[in-house]
């Protein structure tokens, strides 16, 4: 084709779009092979159950964000042979082509944040429960249940556990006594406490000391105990607006059933958001919406 006819606008507006197709789809591509490249040298269990939980998500996001402009950079080269100038199909294949890009990435942004978790829970699973082999002696080891995992456990391991804030897993080597706990995150979050070092401080109380007016922003105190060590501490933040008050919630309550082997939760909040959680009895399931219930 004779490009002549085209103003030299058009002629580097075409060649940037299939060159930055190109690059953005390599970049997509090259993003995806070096995550699996990095998971594939991670031969522990428990590192790549780690790597996956931080990573995967995010990289997900990345690839197809790429993907996403390069949509947008694809699309501004259709009829590209006919446009010898701007004119007003240009701007239209330009509002055209941002709609597309930022279609891709947001469809990919929501399957992404609500739709792949529950995928990538059950993956994760498999790794975290994997048999685990005694590095000395080739072993294999057992899990230990919450029952027994206990005395295994520092009495701040214990505390953290005991506010779902961290969750640990006990293996042990029957045949030599040899035990391997492994960290992994907890189902509410608390705060790491400056006194003892475990993740046991809790929100205990929340007073506001000034409320909010027009023109003035309030003053709310969130007053925080260590579960383990009982230290205190007091953080205070700005209130902008003027909040109504919490919708009280039914307390949940659960018959004692012996023959009960795995509890789930589901738990619908306000803003429409759905989590799932196990249990191994209903005990365990009871404290943990008694301690949901104070987490903010």
């Amino acid at each position: 084709m004779d490009y002549k006819e085209f103003t030299p606008f058009i002629v580097a507006w075409n060649y940037s779009m299939i060159l930055g197709t190109i690059v953005m789809v390599a970049a997509g591509i090259i993003i995806y092979l070096v995550y699996k490249i990095r998971l594939s040298a991670i031969s522990d269990y428990h590192r790549k159950y780690d790597f996956i939980n931080t990573k995967e998500i995010k990289t997900y996001k990345l690839v197809f964000y790429c993907f996403g402009v390069a949509t947008m950079l694809a699309i501004n080269l259709y009829g590209k042979d006919e446009m010898k100038e701007v004119e007003l199909w240009f701007y239209t294949r330009l509002f055209m082509s941002i709609a597309g890009g930022t279609l891709v990435a947001y469809v990919s942004y929501l399957v992404l944040e609500y739709y792949y978790p529950s995928k990538l829970d059950k993956k994760l699973k498999r790794y975290r429960y994997a048999p685990r082999i005694n590095p000395k002696t080739g072993n294999k080891m057992r899990l230990l249940s919450e029952e027994e995992e206990d005395v295994h456990l520092e009495e701040g391991m214990q505390a953290e556990e005991g506010v779902f804030s961290v969750d640990y897993d006990v293996w042990i080597d029957e045949k030599t006594g040899d035990v391997k706990i492994e960290k992994y995150p907890g189902r509410l979050q608390a705060l790491r406490c400056n006194t003892c070092g475990f993740y046991t401080m809790r929100i205990v109380k929340e007073e506001i000391t000034r409320q909010p007016t027009a023109t003035e922003p309030g003053e709310l105190v969130k007053h925080y105990q260590c579960n383990y060590c009982k230290s205190v501490r007091a953080t205070a933040f700005n209130i902008s607006t003027k909040q109504a008050d919490d919708y009280k919630r039914e307390k949940f309550k659960f018959k004692r059933n012996k023959d009960v082997d795995l509890v789930k939760v589901e738990i619908h909040t306000v803003s429409g958001e759905k989590k799932h959680f196990e249990f191994q009895n209903m005990e365990e399931a009871q404290r943990f919406l008694s301690e949901y219930d104070t987490a903010r």
